[in-house]
């Protein structure tokens, strides 16, 4: 293989690897609807990029009315969408108290539902491991399995 080549190769998987977990990889992130359970929105891109980064820059229309429930990935989500809520962390030498430790704990269990959902989807083992495939077709992929979910899942409240 030509020199250029393989430059031209490893400048492309740069653009992938996390420093984080030390290997390529790829990013998902899905809004869900708490009432009903359905996912309403996906967005993919490099593993590289912050979950927050990734929010502001996919811009989702979420109504001032509607309360999100996000992870600590999320911190300064306050600026863009005020009616939204986030787990406390504990400062480098200040824990938290007993009010914030219970707020977090009320906080977890009202999302205990998104987490389900991401258990479900990660039944199927595209998701869960590792993806050997095209990374352009990732998001093709992902959103077929979250529509088999809505479907399934909507055959299941019929019943």
């Amino acid at each position: 293989m030509p020199a250029k080549a393989l430059f031209k190769d490893q400048k492309k998987q740069k653009k992938y690897y996390s420093g984080k977990k030390k290997r390529h990889t790829l990013k998902s992130q899905i809004i869900i609807n708490k009432t009903d359970l359905k996912i309403l929105k996906t967005n993919f891109c490099n593993g590289k990029k912050h979950d927050f980064r990734l929010l502001k820059e996919s811009r989702p229309w979420i109504p001032k009315t509607v309360k999100m429930l996000d992870d600590t990935g999320y911190v300064g989500l306050h600026k863009i969408h005020q009616n939204s809520e986030i787990s406390k962390k504990k400062k480098k030498l200040i824990p938290l108290t007993k009010d914030e430790k219970k707020g977090n704990h009320e906080l977890s269990s009202r999302r205990v539902c998104v987490e389900n959902v991401l258990c479900v989807l990660k039944r199927f083992k595209v998701i869960s491991e590792r993806y050997r495939n095209r990374r352009k077709r990732f998001g093709l992929r992902f959103n077929l399995i979250a529509g088999i979910y809505n479907m399934s899942f909507r055959d299941m409240q019929e019943v």
